[in-house]
Order: C-alpha cells, then sequence, then structure tokens
C-alpha cells in the first residue's frame, strides 16, 4: 500500500486525513479501552455471563460513540465518511442490545459480538483504502479490520466453543485490537504534526 512519507496532503480526501490526524487520540482512546476490556476478561476468566454482557456493552457503546464524533468533525464537503457512521451506529446499537437484554443467552451475545466485528472489521478496511494514499500508516488500520472480521467469522465457525475458550478469543482480540489502533494514533499524530510543519501556505492545519 501506497503510505505518505510527511508530503503536506491536497485534496478532498487529503482534508480527511488531516482530520484524522487531528483527532488521533480518538484512535488512541478506542485502543485503550480495548485493551482494558482485553486485560478485563483474562482477569477474571470466569466472570458469569451478564458481566461479559455488561463490559462488552460499555465497550461497544464507547467505540461507537468515538467513531460518531469523528465522524461529525469531517471537512467541509467530504462524502466519504459513511464508513465511520456506519461502524459507530453499528456498534452502539450492539452495545445496547446487549444491555437492554440482560437475560441474553451465551449463544445470542456470540451472534451479537460475531456480527459487531465483522461489520466494524468491514468498515475499518474501506477507510483505510479510501485514505491509503494520504496517511501513513494505513495498513494497521486493514491489519485491525481485518482482525475484526476473522474473529467474528471465528466466532460464527465455532459457536460451541467452551465458555472459557470463547472468553479467551474475545480478551485476545480486544487486546491486539485495541494495540493495533494505538500504534495507528500515534503514528497519525507524528505524521500530522510533520505535515503541519511542512505545510504551504493555505493548507489545511492540523490543531493539537
Amino acid at each position: 500500500m501506497t503510505s505518505m512519507t510527511g508530503a503536506p496532503p491536497t485534496g478532498m480526501h487529503a482534508r480527511a486525513a488531516m482530520v484524522l490526524a487531528e483527532r488521533w487520540w480518538t484512535l488512541v482512546l478506542r485502543g485503550v479501552a480495548g485493551v482494558i476490556f482485553g486485560i478485563l476478561t483474562f482477569i477474571w476468566p470466569g466472570a458469569s455471563l451478564f458481566a461479559l454482557v455488561v463490559m462488552f456493552g460499555a465497550y461497544a457503546i464507547v467505540n461507537g460513540a468515538i467513531d460518531l464524533i469523528l465522524a461529525a468533525r469531517k471537512p467541509a464537503g467530504e462524502q466519504r465518511w459513511g464508513s465511520l457512521v456506519f461502524e459507530g451506529i453499528a456498534s452502539i446499537v450492539a452495545g445496547v442490545l446487549t444491555l437492554v437484554l440482560p437475560g441474553i443467552t451465551a449463544l445470542a451475545l456470540l451472534v451479537v459480538i460475531a456480527a459487531w466485528a465483522i461489520v466494524t472489521g468491514i468498515a475499518q478496511v474501506i477507510a483505510a483504502v479510501r485514505l491509503r494514499k494520504q496517511i501513513r500508516g494505513e495498513w494497521l488500520l486493514v491489519l485491525a479490520g481485518v482482525l475484526s472480521i476473522a474473529f467474528g467469522v471465528l466466532l460464527v465457525l465455532f459457536p460451541g466453543a467452551g465458555a472459557l475458550a470463547v472468553v479467551l478469543w474475545i480478551g485476545a482480540y480486544a487486546i491486539v485490537f485495541g494495540a493495533l489502533l494505538i500504534a495507528l494514533g500515534v503514528r497519525l499524530r507524528s505524521w500530522g504534526r510533520s505535515s503541519t510543519r511542512e505545510a504551504p501556505p493555505g493548507a489545511v492545519p492540523v490543531t493539537r
């Protein structure tokens, strides 16, 4: 994939990339939330289904809210933020469904998590492909999206796996996924700063 080497970006997608760089902390926040969620599942692998439902619901809602906040900051005239909105709404819906149905069965919870992972993964891959020529480190977003899709498919293919195994799968996925988002956020921060320093007069600035 093509990545930026520090040259100031131009064009509509470039403005979108600069907004992502400006809001690098949202990716880091999502990543931290994922890592915390994953660590909690390893600390309490025997937690009740209700506890897992609450943790996942809270994580999905926070994840979706951050996506919608970022989408609301799209540059004027930019029309290609549908994947962020879609991912945000899907995350919030998944989180709310689990929280308003506290008696959800283990199988139903797996279906919700699998669908959420696949949908958000597809949205992330689409976003990365659209911005591949504008941002440095877009492969991290692609990898995070592919990981989400693979995780969702794994849950669909093996719904009968033991409860402990599934919890550990979820925990490992959340930690790796979160780490990828943190790494991407840090790279975007660095790229945004270097692009701002090198930007010509009239270029879109990055507010830090």
